[in-house]
């Protein structure tokens, strides 16, 4: 009687296994990425050549501004691929970040969203080019505001530009009175990063100071802006109404903000 065997298995070579690395996520949790650095028998006789292919790269990420990231980019290649990053999202020439597999950015700034490249180059082949995107959100600040001067029943517009990740939802108010489109004969627009106040047919009593307040879930900011009539001083009036605006709106924000997130 003769003995049934099974299909013969080499043994592996020396050195092969699987490489991994535990990386931390920005909302920490943890991501154990691996890759398998095996070659089959006939790859590694001869010392064939391979050329570099990225098997495991981190995915798009989302974190809020002073966090820290770690990305991973896992390449194999033979000989061994170097391993590149580099953030495209700035002028040429300054792009270059790491020459390592990972990629380490702690105190995280806006300036620093962005794609990402992560480049494995060997002298086999062209390299093995892949992207992740970094998304840095961070609370409002109002980068453009200005006074406004118009003569009565003529048009005017205030306006306010905000800067912030996610996208600022806008408010305006009078004093204390927070106003809406189609009350006193005013219209409120927001595109974007841009909050206009307009109105159609000043009065007297449109004159005076606006606040422009700017929010998201990460906070809120605001700046004063005035609309006067011709020939009117308005640098004492705008530092006075700063000052009293910044009392009211430090309760009034701090309830909607609570309310609203």
């Amino acid at each position: 009687m003769t003995e049934e065997k099974g299909p013969w298995n080499p043994p592996l070579p020396i050195g092969s296994g699987t490489k991994s690395k535990l990386v931390s996520g920005s909302h920490g949790h943890n991501l154990a990425l691996s890759l398998s650095t095996v070659f089959n028998n006939n790859s590694c006789k001869g010392n064939k050549r391979v050329p570099p292919q990225i098997m495991n790269i981190s995915s798009d990420v989302t974190v809020n501004e002073g966090s820290s990231v770690t990305l991973l980019c896992l390449a194999i290649g033979r000989p061994e691929p170097t391993v590149t990053w580099r953030h495209l999202s700035v002028k040429e020439g300054q792009g270059f970040v790491s020459e390592d597999e990972y990629l380490e950015i702690s105190d995280i700034k806006r300036d620093q969203s962005g794609e990402y490249e992560c480049s494995a180059l060997n002298d086999v082949a062209a390299p093995d080019v892949r992207k992740v995107k970094i998304t840095v959100n961070y609370p409002p600040y109002i980068s453009k505001a200005k006074n406004t001067g118009v003569s009565v029943g003529q048009k005017g517009i205030l306006s306010c530009e905000a800067s912030a990740v996610p996208m600022a939802e806008f408010q305006w108010f009078k004093e204390d009175t927070r106003l809406a489109t189609g009350l006193d004969g005013v219209r409120i627009e927001n595109k974007g990063r841009m909050s206009t106040l307009t109105f159609f047919n000043v009065s007297e009593k449109d004159y005076g100071n606006y606040t422009c307040v700017a929010t998201n879930k990460l906070g809120n900011t605001n700046a004063s802006i005035t609309l006067y009539g011709p020939g009117a001083v308005i640098d004492g009036v705008n530092s006075a109404s700063r000052a009293l605006a910044c009392l009211w709106l430090s309760g009034t924000l701090l309830a909607h903000f609570f309310i609203k997130f």
